[in-house]
């Protein structure tokens, strides 16, 4: 059950949109102390704000700037305000949505809907699983990769190059973005220049025990493989 937090003033409104909401299920709570929005938003931790504008003390601008502060939460808005600059300014503190009064209900439990769906349900981006923790440490500070007491010193270039291929491990880097990341202005490079920073880099994580975990993808870029690196750090 979803919990949706309404942070309206209106009692007859407030009331309203509370029996709407559990009509449908929703967990429903509602600030009624507006001296008190912000701890009750914490102690709540709700999945989704009805955000009136026109409230004691705070206004929902504020508000919506705090939330956002805190979460990636929806926030719709409801508000008598119907002039653009005030929805303009909502959408940029980072509301979801603005739904301007009298309000239409079925307009608005659609939009809840769509809005929940779309963050939590079956349209949500999914968790990626994280990426295993390198058996080494690229080191940013001095440009150097280390492994079990071995340091290995690289130029900027060849930092930036297996930085780069690491962030985008197991899937191929093209030349072309590779030759960007590392030369501003390509057109004074020559082609071989990439090949000869590639080799270096690959030659220093042999040296450090690693074989083979940079892999040309011929006429295309270069890959970095994570299997290539979890074989060799397990031999070693």
């Amino acid at each position: 059950m979803f919990k949706i937090m309404i942070v309206e003033d209106d009692f007859r409104i407030r009331s309203l949109l509370t029996d709407i909401l559990r009509k449908y299920n929703y967990e429903v709570v509602a600030v009624d102390n507006f001296l008190q929005v912000e701890s009750f938003f914490e102690r709540e931790a709700p999945q989704l704000i009805l955000l009136d504008l026109n409230l004691p003390y705070y206004d929902g601008f504020y508000y919506c700037r705090v939330f956002r502060r805190q979460t990636t939460m929806p926030i719709i808005i409801i508000s008598a305000r119907d002039e653009e600059s005030s929805q303009v300014l909502c959408m940029e503190l980072g509301a979801d949505d603005y739904i301007v009064k009298p309000l239409n209900l079925q307009v608005l439990l659609a939009k809840i809907m769509a809005i929940l769906r779309r963050n939590y349900g079956e349209y949500a981006p999914k968790a990626e699983k994280p990426p295993a923790a390198l058996p080494f440490h690229l080191d940013e500070r001095n440009f150097s990769i280390t492994c079990r007491g071995m340091t290995e010193e690289l130029s900027k270039n060849e930092y930036k190059l297996l930085k780069k291929l690491l962030e985008h491990r197991d899937s191929i880097v093209t030349r072309e973005v590779l030759l960007e990341e590392l030369w501003d202005d390509m057109h004074f490079v020559v082609d071989n220049t990439l090949t000869v920073n590639v080799t270096r880099v690959k030659g220093k994580l042999q040296s450090l025990g690693f074989q083979d975990v940079i892999k040309v993808k011929r006429g295309v870029g270069y890959i970095f493989d994570t299997l290539a690196l979890g074989a060799d750090a397990h031999e070693h």
